[in-house]
């Protein structure tokens, strides 16, 4: 008698952990193909999503960013580009103002370019949402890499834009150790859209503010 419960409690916990299998199966799944979704719209805005800079000048993984961004400008799918990417610790430079002025070098015009900043996916959205209603801006073209692009079009959407994916090919990203991208992204997105995506920014950000206190 006294091992029927116990029965019972393991075949709920093993019902448990297979449907979070299961969920988090479909996650990754979905992640991979909205990373290989290339619209074919255009939009009132190109949305870059910040990563880091090398003391002023765009990291590999930016640069293929701000080049795909810049392909898209020059064959007119937006009128406006969104940068966005604050600073990390011991930076100088924020990573909106080295996408900013790596576009204006390469042609786009400073009034087209709005800045934001942000330091993950609901931030960079965040900071920058204010300038795009200013301009009445709701459609979006999301540019990041691509196990990036299905949270970074769920947040978009998540904060009233209307994103269409455009996730970047030949991102450095790709040749390192790309598994541990999408084992985030798939935990991220797992979690996020159980809890909420602003939630988790908070709580992660939270977390990360504490492990710095804690290393000062």
């Amino acid at each position: 008698m006294i091992f029927g419960p116990i029965k019972l409690a393991l075949r709920i916990l093993w019902m448990l952990v297979s449907m979070a299998v299961l969920y988090f199966a479909i996650t990754f799944v979905q992640i991979w193909l909205t990373g290989h979704e290339h619209s074919s719209m255009s939009a009132q805005a190109i949305l870059v999503f910040g990563t880091t800079e090398d003391n002023g000048r765009p990291s590999p993984e930016l640069r293929a960013r701000l080049d795909h961004a810049l392909a898209l400008w020059n064959d007119h799918r937006a009128q406006w580009v969104a940068v966005t990417g604050g600073k990390r610790p011991g930076d100088v430079f924020t990573e909106a103002g080295v996408s900013a002025s790596y576009l204006e070098s390469h042609g786009v015009a400073a009034s087209s370019i709005l800045r934001g900043s942000g330091n993950d996916t609901w931030q960079n959205v965040a900071t920058v949402m204010g300038q795009l209603k200013d301009h009445h801006i709701v459609t979006v073209l999301t540019v990041t890499d691509p196990f990036h692009e299905d949270r970074a079009m769920a947040i978009a959407s998540s904060q009233g834009l209307r994103p269409y994916p455009s996730p970047v090919g030949n991102s450095p990203t790709v040749k390192h150790s790309l598994w541990k991208y999408y084992a985030k992204e798939t935990f991220e997105v797992g979690v996020g859209r159980v809890i909420g995506y602003g939630r988790l920014s908070s709580w992660t950000s939270a977390s990360a503010s504490a492990h710095l206190r804690a290393g000062s």
